[in-house]
């Protein structure tokens, strides 16, 4: 079966749907299991460092990973663990067992961690392939999942599916992508020898003093922050910060959601028109206000309408930015791997702070950091390019 751009470009849209299902699965049902276990604000903050600590760990061995062994195999192991950590979270929160929901956060953390690192230095030499911008559409295909795994967890709290039920049971719609998606992945992918990789200097300790590369760092750190504060905390902000129903703060993960898928599909009609420093400019600043309405504003249908300024304005930062990191020089493959490595930081330091913020002060105010971020990110925008972001340069590294 020949691996044409067109096929590998149809599995990255499946395999991104892949992680965006299974964590739309749990955090819709995350004030159902902060209760199973009996947990406070921090204690969740606790719980959520299982993730952490599993993102961390898949971040910062991915790189090394992809290099020797290519994307395929390292997509492969981290997809399945994101599939395998649906029912470990969900006997653990039928049990009570706070531990055991940490714990499958943890494989959860691992796999996107991993995998993800994978899916954007795969996605970036699609990119390549194709001549045209790809990776914003193929991050929609994530929020896409993340949509309809929000509409099926809105469901399944609305008519009282149990959690025990509903998370092992996404299980088999996340294998069954997986199984499709991974027959037009190529071997040797990413893959990088040890010789060549010498002759050149390159590396991580090399390319951190890149100060453009960690610009453009910065401004994914920020966005995965955006993003991923959203995923982990906007169902309780809605749920305790505004105290509106847990079918409320479903629906406005799934409205949350809904705008990033839309976001990212339509960064290509502005990408081909403005360039990526203007876009990620655009973007921060919506972002911004939509946090800024969600922290201070009381009226609730204001609050709901907010998320999607939210939802917008963290949608292009991150997928613009790797592009942008594949295009910032030589060796490409390390390049958008370091990028990604310092986005996902944001997974290290998210949940738990913004868990001992909001224990303190409460899960509004500690968005304040967040809103922050958004400034950073508009301020360090130009690092990813100021002409038209269409078009990729450079091809990622393959021996396919």
């Amino acid at each position: 079966m020949p691996f044409t751009a067109t096929r590998r470009r149809r599995a990255m849209f499946v395999l991104f749907m892949i992680p965006g299902l299974a964590m739309s699965t749990w955090v819709t049902r995350t004030p159902d299991i902060r209760d199973m276990v009996g947990a406070s604000t921090a204690q969740m903050g606790l719980i959520l460092l299982g993730l952490s600590v599993g993102s961390m760990t898949g971040v910062l061995s991915s790189g090394a990973l992809v290099s020797r062994w290519g994307t395929r195999p390292v997509t492969l192991t981290g997809m399945t663990l994101v599939a395998l950590s649906l029912p470990v979270i969900g006997v653990g929160a039928h049990l009570g067992a706070g531990a055991a929901v940490s714990f499958g956060m943890m494989l959860f953390g691992l796999g996107v961690g991993g995998g993800e690192v994978s899916l954007n230095v795969e996605g970036a030499e699609v990119e390549q392939a194709l001549g045209r911008s790809a990776l914003p559409a193929m991050h929609g295909m994530f929020s896409v999942a993340t949509t309809l795994g929000a509409v099926i967890g809105i469901l399944c709290n609305a008519v009282g599916v149990p959690v025990l039920l509903h998370l092992p049971a996404m299980t088999g719609l996340a294998a069954a992508c997986l199984v499709y998606a991974m027959r037009f992945v190529p071997p040797g992918v990413g893959r990088v020898d040890r010789a060549d990789e010498g002759a050149r200097g390159s590396g991580p300790l090399g390319l951190l003093r890149d100060r453009t590369l960690l610009l453009i760092g910065v401004v994914i750190l920020a966005m995965a922050f955006a993003e991923g504060s959203a995923n982990d905390w906007l169902p309780l902000i809605v749920v305790d910060g505004h105290g509106l129903s847990a079918t409320a703060g479903s629906i406005a993960y799934a409205a949350f959601a809904a705008a990033m898928a839309v976001g990212r599909f339509g960064a290509g009609y502005f990408l081909a028109r403005h360039s990526r420093a203007t876009v990620v400019r655009a973007s921060a600043l919506s972002g911004a206000v939509g946090l800024a309405l969600v922290i201070f504003a009381e009226h609730p249908a204001l609050v709901m309408a907010s998320v999607l300024l939210w939802g917008l304005g963290a949608s292009v930062g991150f997928p613009v930015a790797i592009s942008a990191a594949g295009d910032s020089g030589p060796d490409a493959t390390a390049r958008v791997s370091l990028a990604a490595t310092i986005g996902y930081v944001a997974f290290l330091v998210g949940p738990p702070a913004l868990g001992f913020l909001g224990d303190h002060y409460g899960l509004r105010p500690a968005m304040i950091l967040v809103l922050a971020l958004m400034g950073v990110a508009f301020a360090t925008a130009r690092a990813v390019g100021t002409t038209r972001g269409s078009e990729p340069k450079a091809p990622v590294a393959t021996n396919a």
